[in-house]
């Protein structure tokens, strides 16, 4: 069974079993921690937040710390000491634990991981979690129910579930076996059942902060890289900036030469609205090259982003910290009032319909690209200056 892909594995990174720490998250840990302490400790949790700032490592170190911290023990021990242990400062679980052995060898019987599995028609992963792994707990909590101890679900991600699966799911949220705790991991929440979000208790991750993104990359072992010339500081803040502090998404950005992509991008758009046409079509044309589909879905995902923190500057009256030099001073010229900023915003939404659409029908990339700059050069002519002129 070890040798089956894992759908929750980021590519380049370890899964979040194997994560040794979690950085950013302590407003989640403490809130957790004061349940158990407090014995308040919920069924099911459901912990949200964008993707890549640590749900599930968050999740695996829950599982960890309940299962090496049995019922009995939480109540003071095996017969009913008046001195119980101190409560726990953290959920740190040493790896030499017999708990964090296990989990790490994958065979803790008190713990199940629920994802998407192997669709044995295909033998490929599949695009969903399908009822009959959801009913494999059944015969886990039967099991797992012989010494009394602790029963973790672990659920990468509710967001994946069918109906069917989401609606088996409810009925263990509805009637939770006797010390079980179901840990769903959800990037998107409201895509949910109603049902299951009011009986989970909600943990928010929060993106993370340069310093802190920069640390729980070098835990992974990745090594962020930008233009030439650029600092490691200046590669932290503008990954962090383009990455919207998730780590999952700098691995992206870094693998695909990101943040180098995104300052030819402002270059270019430092023109408006007298687009160099030249340097716009050998942007384009990297993006149709043969096997570059993951470099034209980062660029629409940056053009898009460029327009999202270019409507901001002027709906906020100030630009957000600098992803790459000289982009604050473009985004308040070609964004200097809130008129304009719903100029910008109406735009973004209007290229990312025709972005999906021209996908949909394998629209060639590089006039999918032209397309899209020559549209944010026509309406930078309605909206500001050119470059070098005075304020409008």
């Amino acid at each position: 069974m070890n040798d089956i892909p894992e759908s929750d594995r980021l590519p380049e990174a370890p899964h979040p079993r194997e994560t040794v720490a979690l950085f950013g998250q302590e407003a989640a840990e403490a809130a957790f921690l004061e349940a158990f302490s407090t014995g308040r400790l919920h069924h099911g949790w459901l912990i949200t937040g964008p993707r890549g700032v640590g749900k599930a490592t968050l999740a695996w170190r829950m599982a960890r710390f309940l299962l090496a911290n049995p019922p009995a023990a939480a109540e003071g021990g095996l017969f009913g000491d008046t001195d119980p242990a101190p409560a726990p400062k953290d959920l740190d679980i040493g790896p030499d634990h017999p708990v964090a052995r296990r989990i790490a060898a994958r065979s803790e019987p008190g713990l199940f991981h629920l994802k998407r599995g192997i669709n044995d028609k295909t033998g490929r992963l599949r695009n969903e979690i399908v009822v009959d792994e959801v009913r494999r707990l059944k015969e886990f909590f039967a099991l797992s129910s012989t010494d009394g101890g602790r029963r973790v679900v672990i659920v990468d991600s509710a967001d994946e579930l069918n109906t069917s699966a989401a609606n088996a799911l409810l009925k263990l949220l509805e009637e939770p076996p006797a010390n079980a705790t179901l840990l769903l991991v959800s990037h998107q929440p409201s895509g949910l059942l109603p049902t299951i979000r009011s009986r989970c208790r909600v943990l928010r991750c929060a993106p993370l902060a340069p310093p802190v993104l920069a640390q729980a990359m070098d835990q992974a072992g990745i090594v962020p890289s930008g233009p030439k010339g650029a600092s490691d500081e200046e590669v932290a803040r503008g990954l962090a900036q383009l990455a919207g502090g998730s780590v999952g998404d700098a691995i992206g950005l870094i693998s695909l030469d990101g943040l180098k992509t995104y300052g030819e991008l402002v270059a270019l758009m430092g023109g408006l609205p007298r687009l160099d046409r030249g340097r716009a079509l050998k942007l384009a044309e990297r993006a149709a090259a043969r096997g570059a589909e993951d470099h034209l879905a980062l660029l629409i995902r940056l053009i898009d982003l460029f327009l999202t923190r270019l409507a901001r500057s002027g709906a906020t009256g100030a630009p957000p910290p600098e992803a790459v030099p000289g982009e604050a001073a473009l985004l308040m010229r070609l964004c200097p009032s809130a008129r304009a900023a719903r100029g910008w915003a109406e735009l973004s939404q209007e290229l990312s319909a025709r972005a999906s659409h021209a996908r949909a029908v394998n629209l060639d990339p590089a006039a999918l690209i032209l397309d899209m700059v020559f549209r944010i050069d026509r309406r930078a002519a309605d909206l500001v200056a050119p470059a070098g002129a005075g304020a409008p």
